[in-house]
């Protein structure tokens, strides 16, 4: 039998197999109680027991990893009055504890922020507040930089 891996690797969500999404759905189903039991969760996603049982430990939504952390964004911002605050107002919004920020000279009309926050009193996920983030207007990216305890 293989020995269990502390060993982890990000994946691309349209890489994984449909048994293994239909998994994370089961968990989420059972986690915010719509469903009250493994078999109802299951059925309810069209996914085998046996397929839950075999994936269940060993998958897990990004934010769920992330949890308690120190994550550093790297967010490349058109440079408009404002846009800083309504960026970092959405974040406090979140419960993100803001660590540290670094902002360059706006050179061509665009800056890139180095934003470490701590995520452990996150009211959402981290995927949440990453999406949030792109869809102001003044921010051209976000990416994930880096994560730890």
């Amino acid at each position: 039998m293989r020995k269990r891996s502390d060993q982890f690797y990000l994946v691309r969500e349209d890489m994984l197999s449909e048994a293994m999404l239909k998994t994370v759905e089961a968990k989420r189903l059972l986690e915010s109680s719509s469903a009250q039991t493994i078999n109802e969760a299951v059925n309810h996603v069209e996914l085998s027991r046996s397929a839950f049982y075999k994936y269940k430990d060993g998958i897990f939504p990004f934010h769920t990893m992330v949890k308690e952390k120190i994550i550093t964004l790297t967010i490349h911002l058109e440079d408009q009055s404002g846009s800083l605050s309504r960026l970092l107002s959405m974040v406090a919004r979140t419960g993100a504890n803001v660590l540290t920020i670094n902002q360059t000279i706006p050179l061509q009309g665009k800056a890139t922020i180095t934003l470490t926050i701590e995520t452990a009193a996150m009211t959402s996920d981290v995927t949440a507040l990453l999406d949030q983030m792109q869809e102001l207007e003044a921010v051209q990216r976000v990416e994930i930089v880096g994560s730890g305890a």
